[in-house]
């Protein structure tokens, strides 16, 4: 099952969530239209190494079981892409999406 959701950021900004039940784990992302923020299954290695030039603007937080949680967890790894906008490690998910915007 797939479930969307809006995402109502700071300022009245609306971000996309979207939630995919698997068997035995839940994919988790926040997109806006310049980036996103996902859970654990992120491949942020992937994104730098082998898409480096889509320069893609994403982050990472582990440990996350809801839309809620990604939001306020700190990033625990970023693409190049999300650091040139200002995205940190260990900044929130929700503050991160604001920089996306």
């Amino acid at each position: 099952m797939m479930r969307m959701v809006p995402i109502t950021l700071e300022g009245g900004v609306t971000a996309l969530g979207v939630e995919v039940l698997l068997p035995k784990t839940t994919l988790l992302a926040v997109t806006t239209d310049k980036g996103y923020i996902m859970c654990g299954a992120l491949d942020v290695a992937l994104l730098n190494e082998r898409l480096k030039d889509r320069g893609i603007i994403a982050g990472r937080a582990v440990g996350v079981k809801t839309l809620e949680e990604l939001m306020a967890a700190p990033l625990e790894s970023i693409t190049e892409g999300a650091e040139s906008l200002g995205i940190t490690v260990g900044m929130k998910g929700a503050d991160a999406l604001l920089l996306m915007i």
